[in-house]
């Protein structure tokens, strides 16, 4: 019995994440995921500060979790999918659709010089924002509103990431794209879409579609009408 009671005193959460971290890393690389600053971040930002309480144990597996306002945390891998389509240098400026959690925007903060985040839910804002600022990202900018038409005010972006699904590119993301830009973004139908890249060389916009994906709607001017139900990631 007292080795027991010895063995439970030992036991250290943070530990036990962090041990889930590298886990969940190795099943990233078996998927296929070889961007190593990718999985780097993936490796030292802790998912499970980005997820409701009861929801904390399930922190690292693979899937997507439910988060506040009806939203969900997307899946790791495809968050590391999609990060690492995006080709992400250390200087770069980038533009998130859908700030959700923050565990997306962590990740962006680690791996570019500057991120734009842009979230509809107040909920969502508040919270990202204040765990981020407390966290001590001071390279992440939050703005509350229509994330489909972008933050214009700031572009161009080198990179552009969107959190949920659109039925079409929208022309105003394609527009803040800086030249040589990468956009990345669930496009199709209501329930299933695919991951699209988008590259900008010039005034030309060469898209390429890669993976199906299951991600909720982005609701605003160019995506999805009020109608549906809300969504962001990340």
């Amino acid at each position: 019995m007292a080795a027991q009671d010895s063995d439970q005193k030992r036991w250290d959460p943070e530990r036990a994440f962090a041990q889930a971290r590298r886990e969940l890393v190795e099943a990233l690389r078996l998927q296929g995921i070889r961007d190593e600053r990718v999985l780097a971040a993936i490796e030292e930002v802790p998912r499970h500060e980005f997820v409701p309480e009861e929801v904390k144990p399930h922190a690292y597996e693979n899937r997507p979790l439910p988060i506040e306002d009806g939203q969900t945390i997307s899946q790791p891998y495809i968050v590391a999918y999609m990060l690492e389509k995006l080709e992400l240098k250390p200087t770069d400026r980038v533009l998130e659709i859908g700030t959700g959690s923050g565990w997306q925007t962590a990740l962006l903060a680690r791996l570019a010089r500057e991120v734009y985040t842009v979230e509809r839910s107040k909920v969502l804002f508040e919270k990202a924002r204040a765990r981020l600022t407390a966290m001590g990202y001071t390279n992440v900018h939050f703005k509350l509103g229509n994330g489909t038409l972008g933050w214009p005010e700031h572009a161009p972006y080198d990179a552009i990431v969107g959190s949920g699904s659109v039925p079409r590119v929208p022309p105003s993301l394609k527009a803040q794209l800086a030249d040589g830009g990468r956009l990345v973004l669930p496009v199709g139908e209501r329930h299933v879409q695919k991951i699209v890249l988008v590259r900008r060389r010039g005034d030309n916009y060469l898209e390429q579609r890669l993976v199906d994906c299951s991600f909720l709607p982005l609701i605003g001017a160019e995506g999805w009408p009020e109608a549906d139900e809300g969504a962001s990631g990340g």
